[in-house]
């Protein structure tokens, strides 16, 4: 994936992981960055920083995604990268209300199948593009206190891997990036409400920036990397956890009691 001359979009890109995507593509070349973003004035902040195009869009909103794309294509003549960077946490177990569950499932894997949908048909008839969708740490290992965030980041990473497995013959790229502890108010704010989930991510490594995140983004595009971790130490606990699952859970269980005792 050749970022020079591409024609970007990103969801998500008022802020955090998605802002520095978005100026860091710009950096790179990009010839047109579309900043979408449900708050229509964070998208339009930074886009005016870095001479891209605003968009409002909510991405739970599947017609909402299928009309991004296609005002991107009707401006642009096509779209070479869409990156779906939307997520939310929740917070607590089973217990959580199932009207909370689905809210979840929509922003942290719907808004991937939705973008898949609508992007990849031009996509197919040009026989290039490259799908990038924003998962989680927790999409590889787990979230212990946020069960409706663990579920649903495993899930958009399952869907990556089908994309790839699928479309990957025909032309089309797919990556999927995985990040730990990234300072973000994803992070920070439920960290600062003493949130227990927040306060494990934040003991598992070290926390990084949102322009760490952009840099692995860039070089795991340049190589066409399937799994970006901007955490190597990621890879060392998912190869821990596949070689002996009941050893790492109890690795979990232990870090979980030394963080919120």
């Amino acid at each position: 994936m050749q970022l020079r001359d591409a024609v970007v979009v990103v969801t998500g890109a008022g802020s955090g992981i998605g802002a520095a995507m978005a100026r860091r593509f710009t950096v790179e070349g990009a010839a047109a960055v579309v900043v979408s973003d449900r708050d229509g004035e964070a998208a339009q902040r930074v886009a005016d920083q870095i001479g891209g195009t605003a968009d409002t869009t909510e991405v739970t909103d599947e017609v909402a995604v299928a009309a991004l794309v296609e005002r991107t294509l009707a401006t642009h003549g096509r779209i070479d990268l869409f990156c779906s960077n939307a997520g939310v946490f929740a917070g607590g177990g089973v217990e959580v209300p199932t009207e909370i569950w689905q809210q979840v499932f929509a922003v942290n894997v719907l808004s991937h199948v939705y973008a898949a949908r609508a992007v990849l048909p031009s996509m197919l008839e040009r026989g290039a593009g490259h799908l990038l969708n924003v998962a989680s740490a927790a999409g590889l290992l787990t979230t212990p206190g946020d069960a409706p965030y663990s579920v649903t980041k495993h899930g958009a990473v399952a869907l990556a891997e089908w994309l790839a497995v699928t479309y990957g013959d025909r032309g089309i790229g797919v990556s999927v990036v995985c990040p730990l502890g990234v300072a973000t108010p994803l992070l920070l704010d439920p960290l600062e409400d003493g949130s227990s989930a927040a306060a494990v991510v934040a003991a598992s490594g070290t926390v990084i920036t949102a322009e760490d995140v952009a840099q692995s983004v860039v070089d795991g595009l340049s190589e066409d990397r399937f799994l970006v971790l901007p955490h190597p130490e990621v890879g060392t606990y998912w190869a821990q956890k596949a070689a002996d699952p009941g050893r790492w859970l109890a690795g979990v269980r232990k870090l979980v009691r030394r963080t919120v005792s």
